[in-house]
């Protein structure tokens, strides 16, 4: 199966995840994936293929270089991808097409002329993260059936949950045993990041009465009025769309509500810590301010750190960074390194004792409708996988 076919067999899989849940995974459709990738591992040839009861897949590529295992100078690498989609989308019935750059107006112009795979704009594509899988799992298959290729230890790893930032909950860094890793889980062609945002989940419930609304004067609160009020007070140009680069934002993802009760969702990002520290004290102190005027007990507020910036556990490995350049470069990729506007399962890795940069897996319009990928940065993604498994000493 060529990595074409491979990408189009998985994104026939819905893998979208469910915070509201409570489960790992937290959605049936990812073990269910998680099976078919375990015994595809199998039967490329992989050893020490493990599936665990929270939908978490680990594989080996056995080194191959005696000379170097004999010394032990190459180090083991890891290649970790996730397995789920963004709930922000339908993944369900994805309908892939390919097609050329020109035939979609929404396809970025530097693509002119390349084969695409796109959706027909119903459901996302699931190029975020299942390229990635697609090229870890092609690239362990032509090193298996091209032993001349001299290479160390390699492990792959497969995630759940990822998009709901809960994909490194039950990752066990010691048996997964590397010296360092690498996530196939970024955007257009190039991408090296080791910056990311810090990353907080925010729910602020909001407490109503509700009275007949012909007898509610001085009765009546309403929940979803008051929870309106609460946003409206957050800075109106610190949100994902007036926002670039290393600047930081909240994000109200979600609101449901009734007079009653209503609940609004928020996501937390900042690069600075200090900022990002200071982003989660105004929502308290919003919250607070809400009390303050329509009684204690009002509105509550949970706040969950989901990850930090892993560049303070990236610098002290630089050379990581330099192999991953020197892969790209040596297979025709210029790399483009920038901040994650985002985060990825590397960034709580790389705290857990696993330094995890990310690399680009090739997708555009992560999350959307009009997500997008294009097959030649596809085949780059797998081909500088197998320059940092070679080059790796």
């Amino acid at each position: 199966m060529d990595i074409v076919e491979r990408f189009l067999k998985y994104v026939s899989f819905c893998t979208t995840s469910d915070e509201n849940t409570n489960m790992t995974p937290s959605t049936p459709g990812q073990m269910e994936f998680a099976r078919f990738l375990a015994d595809e591992l199998k039967s490329i040839g992989l050893k020490d293929v493990s599936l665990d009861s929270n939908g978490y897949i680990m594989a080996t590529l056995p080194a191959n270089d005696q000379r170097q295992m004999t010394n032990g100078q190459r180090p083991v690498i890891g290649f970790i991808a996730h397995m789920d989609t963004s709930p922000d989308v339908s993944g369900r019935h994805v309908k892939p097409s390919i097609v050329k750059a020109e035939e979609r107006d929404f396809i970025d112009a530097r693509y002119a002329g390349q084969e695409v795979i796109v959706t027909d704009q119903t459901t996302l594509l699931g190029a975020d993260d299942k390229a990635g899988i697609a090229e870890i799992v092609t690239a362990m298959e032509y090193l298996v059936q091209h032993p001349e290729i001299e290479h160390g230890k390699v492990r792959i790893g497969f995630t759940p949950d990822e998009e709901i930032g809960q994909g490194a909950d039950h990752f066990d860094v010691k048996a997964f045993g590397c010296d360092f890793a690498y996530t196939m889980d970024g955007g257009a062609i190039g991408e090296l990041e080791f910056e990311n945002f810090n990353a907080a989940s925010c729910k602020i419930h909001v407490h109503g009465v509700n009275v007949h609304p012909g007898s509610a004067y001085h009765k009546m609160q309403n929940s979803m009025r008051i929870a309106y009020q609460l946003a409206v007070m957050l800075p109106r140009w610190e949100t994902p769309e007036h926002t670039q680069g290393y600047e930081g934002f909240y994000h109200l993802i979600g609101m449901n509500g009734t007079v009653e009760e209503t609940t609004l969702s928020y996501i937390i990002r900042d690069h600075d810590k200090a900022r990002f520290e200071s982003r989660k004290r105004e929502l308290e102190h919003l919250v607070r301010k809400v009390n303050r005027e329509y009684g204690d007990g009002t509105a509550e507020i949970e706040i969950r750190d989901q990850y930090y910036n892993m560049r303070e556990k990236i610098e002290p490995v630089m050379h990581i960074i330099e192999l991953a350049k020197s892969a790209m470069e040596s297979v025709e990729v210029t790399p483009v390194i920038k901040p994650i506007r985002g985060g990825t399962d590397g960034a709580r890795l790389s705290f857990e004792g696993l330094p995890c940069p990310n690399i680009f897996a090739g997708g555009e319009n992560f999350h959307s409708r009009y997500e997008y990928l294009p097959i030649p940065s596809m085949k780059k993604a797998m081909e500088v996988i197998l320059q940092i498994v070679q080059m790796a000493k």
